[in-house]
């Protein structure tokens, strides 16, 4: 992956996060692409890699912004990350 298509994507999900869908899967496991989107768009987690839907940080990022994004937290932390929300 070229660093310019990189820095495009990076762009182009800081205005539209769910423009992750169009990103190559290299880019879908990039934390800080990944991030992008998901303060834009927390439904945007629905596209990023599975470490990513996995990773405390980006998931409390998507759900803050969009609470419907638990549906896209990985099995394995959705029970903390549930409990974290509700307090």
């Amino acid at each position: 992956m070229r660093s310019a298509d990189r820095e495009l994507v990076l762009e182009a999900v800081k205005q539209e996060g769910i423009a992750l869908f169009y990103a190559d899967d290299s880019l879908k496991a990039d934390r800080e692409v990944v991030l992008a989107a998901v303060n834009q768009d927390g439904s945007a987690l629905e596209y990023a890699s599975d470490s990513l839907k996995a990773d405390q940080e980006v998931v409390l990022a998507a759900v803050n912004q969009n609470s419907n994004a638990l549906e896209y937290v990985a099995d394995s932390i959705k029970g903390r990350i549930a409990e974290s929300i509700a307090i």
